[in-house]
Order: structure tokens, then C-alpha cells, then sequence
């Protein structure tokens, strides 16, 4: 029945920092596991409030079975420190169930689903799928509107229904059409406030999206020290800071955009190698764009900036 599910796990408040953990593989194809615990480590030390999955761990370029050993790791990897979100979006309700159960069973205190993909569903049936998902576990749910490069646009009346029926602590949200600014605040005014919501741009829409009130953001791993240091800026006001990290920020993501999902993806593990995180920059083939000579040489410009600003 829609609006009863168990009780809501609220242990742990669902807001902040909360960077999407990109999936190492060796380059025999395999997942790195030891490099998946050093990019948690990192982030904690970084002082993100937790950890997400998402479209760029490379969920939908994941077996079944690496992607519940991927949930059940980082479960265990958290050891109370931080909120942990799972990903659990799929091109069916069963399969987008079992990705939720995982998630609980391996102790994570959220998921978080895109709608299926591979169809345009009406309102009614996109609604259903979420209802679904919040029935089948306790955790809070974050619904993900990622049509600004895969999927629809999720109606605001889907948004709205489901926090209606399951309350603010059950259903968040991460809108992430276009435009997001106006998307974000027109959720937030059809809910009148009600609604938690995060951003997802990869920092490119943080401050303004900060200024229409989210409470948290979920960005990629590459640029950690800086999105932390300009959320702690928007905290505490600090109109200096916030454009000196934000504006090279901005054009490094305006870098990775150009190429879409596989942009995101080869600057975030080109990254993470550099930093001694990962073993390897390998990901999953198919791939739609490689990072060139010209690109990589603009990358480490914008990056001189933006450390030297945070």
C-alpha cells in the first residue's frame, strides 16, 4: 500500500558532500577493490559527508553480480563514518528492487534511481516505479532526474505525489534537467520548501543551486577538496571564496561536459591515477570519447588554478 512501507531509516541525516564513487578496474577488465578502499579513505579525509553510486561508478557498464559486490563493499567500507547512498536504478522494477534490498541488507543508509531508460514512460507508470522502490526497503530514497544526458524529464507531479504519500525523510530528490536552476526552484516551489534536495551538475551549478536551497550536492571524486571547500564557503557566506574555487571549477567541468558521460569518466580516472588513488584511468569499453593531448594539457592549466585557489 503506497505511503506505508516500513518505517524510515533516519538514523543518519541524508545532506552535504556527497561524492559518487567511481568503479577501478585493472586492466585486465576486473574491478580494483583495493583501489575502490583508497578512494574511500580518500574521501573521508577529505572531509565528504559520505559517499554515493551512481551513473559514473559505471553501474549500467557493471554484471549483476559486480554491482551487488560493489553495494555489499561499500557498505562495509563506510564503518559508520559517513552516509552511503547506492544507486539502484534499472530498466525494470524487479531488478531496481533487488539493487534496493542489497543496499539495505549491506547497511547503507539510502538509494537513490533513475527511471528506466530505455523507454519514455508516462507519468503514471514513473510514479509506480518509485512507489515500488519506496515499499520494497525502509532506507529514504533520492529520486534522480537525470535527463539533462540520459532518460526524460521526471513531471513534477511524480515529485510531488511521492512526497505528499512518504514525507520529506523518505523521498529527496536530484533534479537534474535542464535548466537546472529553474527546474530545481520550480520543484522546491511545488512542494512549497518541503522538498530535500540535492545537485548534481559536478559543481558547475553549486552556487546557484545553493542560493534556491539544497541540501546537499553529489559530485563526482575528481574535484573533492574543492567542492568541500566551496560548500563550506556558501555556509559561512564567504562571497570571496566562493567564486575564487567556483570559477575554475566551473571551466573544468565545462571541460568534462563536452564529452558527456565518457568526458566525466575519463577526466575523473585520468585523476584519480594521478593522485596514486586508482592503480589504472581504465574504463569499461564501450567508449564513446578518449582524453586527447590538447584536452589533458587545458586540464592541468584549470587544475593549477583550482588548487591554487583552494
Amino acid at each position: 500500500m503506497v505511503g506505508t512501507a516500513h518505517p524510515t531509516n533516519m538514523t543518519k541525516v541524508i545532506a552535504g558532500v556527497l561524492p559518487v564513487v567511481h568503479t577501478p578496474f585493472h586492466n585486465d577488465d576486473t574491478i580494483d577493490w583495493e583501489s575502490l578502499e583508497r578512494q574511500v579513505e580518500w574521501a573521508f579525509a577529505e572531509e565528504a559527508d559520505g559517499y554515493c553510486t551512481g551513473m559514473v561508478s559505471e553501474l549500467f557498464r557493471l554484471t549483476y553480480h559486480e554491482r551487488i559486490k560493489l553495494t555489499e563493499r561499500l557498505g562495509a567500507l563506510n564503518q559508520g563514518r559517513g552516509v552511503v547512498v547506492i544507486g539502484v536504478g534499472a530498466e525494470s522494477t524487479k531488478q531496481a528492487v533487488e539493487y534496493a534490498r542489497c543496499a539495505e541488507e549491506a547497511g547503507c543508509d539510502a538509494i537513490m534511481a533513475i527511471p528506466p531508460i530505455s523507454t519514455a514512460l508516462p507519468a503514471p507508470q514513473t510514479l509506480a516505479y518509485f512507489q515500488d522502490l519506496a515499499d520494497a526497503v525502509s532506507l529514504p530514497l533520492i529520486v534522480q532526474d537525470a535527463s539533462s544526458y540520459v532518460g526524460q524529464e521526471i513531471p513534477v507531479s511524480v515529485s510531488t505525489e511521492l512526497l505528499a504519500s512518504y514525507g520529506a525523510d523518505k523521498i529527496l530528490f536530484k533534479p537534474e534537467a535542464t535548466p537546472i536552476g529553474p527546474k530545481l526552484s520550480e520543484l522546491r516551489d511545488a512542494t512549497a520548501g518541503q522538498a530535500k534536495i540535492f545537485e548534481g551538475s559536478g559543481g558547475m551549478c553549486l552556487v546557484d543551486s545553493y542560493r534556491r536551497g539544497i541540501v546537499g550536492t553529489i559530485p563526482g571524486m575528481e574535484f573533492l577538496p574543492a567542492v568541500v571547500a566551496l560548500w563550506q564557503a556558501l555556509q559561512n557566506g564567504d562571497e570571496e571564496a566562493i567564486y575564487r574555487i567556483y570559477l575554475p571549477l566551473c571551466a573544468l567541468v565545462a571541460l568534462q561536459l563536452q564529452a558527456g558521460l565518457d568526458g566525466f569518466l575519463a577526466v575523473e580516472k585520468y585523476l584519480l591515477q594521478k593522485k596514486g588513488i586508482f592503480a589504472t584511468d581504465y574504463r569499461r569499453k564501450p567508449l564513446a570519447w578518449e582524453l586527447d593531448n590538447e584536452t589533458q594539457q587545458e586540464l592541468e592549466r584549470l587544475l593549477s588554478l583550482l588548487e591554487a585557489a583552494v
